[in-house]
């Protein structure tokens, strides 16, 4: 009796040092996401190697971390179209000296393939890469850390969706994002045109049968709701997450809540003075390198197909593109580089420090 009544006393205490919220995970993962968010932000970690491959920028970067190190699929851009590179380190600080691993001379072969996401079809033991090519493509393997394991690209559709080319303007079909709940797999893409596309199929059908696509997100100002999706299951909701182009020209991004992949969006942190990421809510201490926190990725410690961060208050790192200021010149060889948002408003352990489980 009396140990159950120190227990009871005890919880009772953290109870109402945790805002009255019960010492239940469920409870404390279901809590909702701050209204706003603070970064603070790495200099450039990775960018192109002098090496005679004649890399402009490297962007788009996809980020997890699995089995004791970080894993990071990335475009390459030169004057002659993009590409894609894989590299894998094991702390940030060391991300510089990885060796790249250039995906032009795998399966996944030349031409035009850009904006990766990479993660684990736990149902069916392959690692799946997600990417643009002209269509919606994807490649499997079955070792996330042999480049030469992918496969050859294939196709989420047979071409463009209707419902794309009847709304993209003068925009881009880009930007794939796939993430699945218990029962179904999500198809998320843009069109630089102010919508955000939704495409299902179910889990035992995926990869095929990805059909009835529906505007799930609009915006009569193309700016607003530009590019470069992500979504991810914390706790019991999804986020959102839209780059942008502000009022000056530079990116940022916006982001939405919403209890259902299927559902409606509900606005978070999403103006350019209350950011998800952007100019406005990021600190640079080593100094301001950019004026732009465009496409990027969450770090992830949970790698599966439901896209789950494991912290209740939102993602703690993001690896994101950046263009050092005054930078100019053709738009494939402007020099993104990738660099690292820690969040200084969430407050959890890094990736190192995380027990991660192995597919």
């Amino acid at each position: 009796m009396k140990l159950f009544v120190f227990i009871t006393t005890i919880s009772s205490v953290l109870a109402n040092a945790l805002g009255s919220v019960p010492l239940d995970g469920t409870a404390l993962l279901s809590r909702a996401l701050p209204s706003s968010f603070k970064w603070s932000s790495s200099q450039p970690l990775i960018y192109p190697k002098s090496d005679g491959k004649g890399i402009a920028a490297l962007k788009d970067p996809s980020v997890i971390y699995y089995n004791g190190a970080y894993h990071v699929f990335a475009s390459t851009a030169t004057s002659a179209g993009y590409n894609m590179v894989y590299l894998t380190f094991t702390d940030f600080n060391s991300a510089e000296s990885a060796t790249f691993h250039y995906l032009d001379a795998t399966p996944i072969s030349t031409g035009y393939r850009a904006a990766p996401q990479v993660f684990y079809m736990s149902t069916q033991n392959l690692w799946y890469l997600i990417y643009q090519d002209g269509n919606a493509a994807y490649s499997t393997n079955t070792d996330i850390t042999n480049p030469s394991g992918w496969s050859a690209p294939k196709h989420f559709f047979s071409s463009t969706p209707s419902i794309v080319t009847q709304n993209i303007g003068s925009g881009y079909w880009v930007d794939m994002w796939v993430i699945c709940d218990s029962s179904n797999c999500y198809h998320f893409s843009s069109d630089d045109n102010g919508h955000l596309y939704r495409a299902s199929t179910t889990v035992a059908n995926f990869p095929n049968g990805m059909g009835n696509m529906v505007i799930a997100l609009s915006d009569s100002n193309p700016n607003n709701l530009f590019e470069a999706s992500n979504i991810y299951k914390i706790g019991s909701q999804y986020l959102l997450i839209v780059e942008c182009i502000g009022s000056t020209g530079h990116r940022y991004f916006r982001s939405w809540t919403s209890t259902s992949l299927s559902g409606s969006w509900t606005a978070l942190a999403a103006t350019e003075s209350n950011p998800f990421a952007g100019a406005s809510n990021v600190a640079f201490p080593g100094g301001t390198w950019t004026s732009d926190i465009s496409h990027g990725e969450a770090v992830r410690t949970n790698v599966d197909q439901t896209m789950t961060i494991d912290s209740a208050c939102g993602p703690t790192q993001y690896l994101y593109q950046g263009l050092p200021t005054g930078s100019s010149g053709d738009y494939n060889t402007l020099p993104w580089k990738l660099a690292l948002l820690t969040s200084t408003s969430v407050s959890s352990k890094i990736p190192s420090q995380l027990a991660t489980s192995t597919p």
